[in-house]
């Protein structure tokens, strides 16, 4: 008899199946936000659940004179929640119907998450065996996120792995921020180059052995692939190609996916929606709260990208006449493909970001050196005595803490809690355990007045700065008003 090619946690009969599903299950297909209406046991379909509105005294649900109260509790971080595979937190004053039993985690994807890191692995082998292949280790030291721009009920998608429904970061995105460090580390504008550059070394004849037409090649165009314009039609395919990553999310520092909240406060200007009297952008906007999922900081990127070697001889086969000396990419040295990739990696992961969000500092990484991804001094062509010192792909950034005055303080409880301060110098943040300690520091009626107002204004607060990185150290209780 045959049996229907379904998963496992689909055959039992069990109205909280999901909570045996991965995350990409659960956020797409069996996402469960739609609410659920308690005086009538149906559902909705609707972002809220119809809830008893509880009395804080006697803790029974409140009674009118046409008899029991109803109201709507917002299901998004609930579901949101659930599908971060986390048990979400039961409020004592709005009681849901639907009481999810202890989750799981990720742990049982486990299994699936090493199958396909060691398929990787297997696949990688051979390529690294021919010296085509380059791996980077990275670890995240913000949380990460990918596909914000895929439709969802929330607004704000995420990329999920098919039909595996595992977190990744496709290799279209790994591409489109190497090119964008190769093309910042080629401009001139940082201490060194690390070989990279911008000139038509090379030439490709896209007319006719009688009559050629040449098509100038960068370093970019020959590894990356040329970028065209609407209507020009000599496209030039890259020597690179780079494979799918999937995160390792480290089980100390926990076993689900985060969930995070934005809040933004002008969406009448951004919708151009009449409120408050006026589509322009002013504070007293309705705050209208976002969930949205993100890989927790301390997960493992391992990238992979491969060298089609012999189109790489193809594409720099004619050199450009014009130009004294050419870079050989495939030659040990600075401008190996390997070298230049390397700088490259290590600008993205300080300066640039992968995935999401990366403006406010979310996907930035800090690479983990390993055998497999640094070139032996045989492969550099060198002695040990004679190896030279690694040089940053960056300029050099000095730090320094300043002090600014008349600031406004505001603070978000999302993604473990997030301190902003803005001023005339410009923002500056605190995340998580520093963000908690300043917060501590503060004084009960500012604390108060924070935890009512939302901010606090005409604050003095004592900001470290790194390069374009401003963290928020404490706040100086001496120069300070509420």
């Amino acid at each position: 008899m045959p049996i229907a090619a379904v998963p496992k946690y689909l055959q039992e009969n069990d109205s909280e199946f999901y909570l045996s599903s991965p995350p990409g299950h659960r956020f797409l297909l069996y996402f469960p936000v739609w609410g659920e209406d308690q005086q009538t046991s149906r559902f909705t379909w609707d972002m809220k659940d119809r809830v008893p509105r509880i009395d804080k005294k006697t803790k029974h649900q409140k009674v009118s004179k046409s008899g029991p109260v109803w109201e709507d509790a917002p299901n998004d971080l609930f579901a949101c929640t659930i599908a971060a595979c986390k048990t979400p937190q039961h409020d004592e004053e709005r009681p849901r119907a639907r009481k999810p039993k202890a989750d799981s985690g990720l742990q049982p994807w486990k299994a699936v998450e090493k199958s396909l890191l060691a398929r990787q692995k297997t696949n990688a082998a051979s390529r690294i065996a021919h010296d085509s292949l380059l791996r980077m280790e990275a670890q995240a030291i913000a949380p990460f996120t990918t596909g914000l721009g895929n439709e969802h009920p929330l607004e704000n998608g995420f990329a999920f792995l098919n039909p595996y429904g595992l977190p990744y970061l496709p290799g279209s995105g790994v591409k489109g921020v190497l090119r964008q460090a190769a093309q910042e580390l080629a401009s001139g504008q940082w201490d060194s180059s690390q070989g990279w550059s911008a000139d038509p070394y090379w030439e490709m004849n896209v007319g006719t052995a009688k009559d050629p037409s040449w098509l100038p090649l960068s370093m970019l165009d020959v590894l990356f692939g040329r970028e065209t314009l609407a209507g020009d039609p000599d496209h030039v395919r890259g020597a690179l190609s780079f494979w799918d990553v999937i995160p390792q999310i480290d089980d100390n520092k926990g076993d689900s996916l985060l969930v995070e909240i934005m809040t933004p406060h002008q969406s009448h200007y951004y919708q151009q929606k009449a409120q408050a009297g006026s589509t322009t952008p002013h504070d007293s906007g309705q705050p209208n709260p976002i969930c949205f999922l993100t890989v927790p900081p301390g997960s493992r990127f391992t990238f992979h990208v491969v060298c089609d070697e012999q189109h790489l001889k193809r594409l720099t086969s004619n050199k450009n006449n014009k130009k004294e000396k050419v870079p050989d990419l495939l030659a040990e040295g600075e401008t190996h493909w390997k070298k230049l990739l390397q700088t490259a990696f290590r600008h993205a992961f300080q300066w640039l970001g992968f995935g999401a969000k990366t403006a406010v500092g979310y996907g930035a990484m800090q690479a983990l050196e390993s055998a497999a991804s640094t070139p032996t001094l045989a492969q550099q062509g060198t002695t040990p005595a004679t190896a030279p010192q690694p040089q940053s792909a960056t300029p050099s950034v000095q730090s320094k803490e300043e002090q600014w005055t008349n600031v406004t303080l505001t603070y978000s409880k999302g993604g473990g809690g997030m301190i902003t301060v803005s001023g005339s110098a410009g923002k500056a943040e605190a995340r998580g355990a520093q963000a908690q300690t300043i917060l501590k520091s503060l004084m009960p009626e500012q604390a108060k007045r924070l935890e009512k107002k939302g901010n606090l204004t005409n604050l003095t607060v004592l900001v470290h700065v790194e390069g374009n990185r401003r963290t928020v150290m404490k706040v100086l209780q001496e120069n300070s008003s509420v």
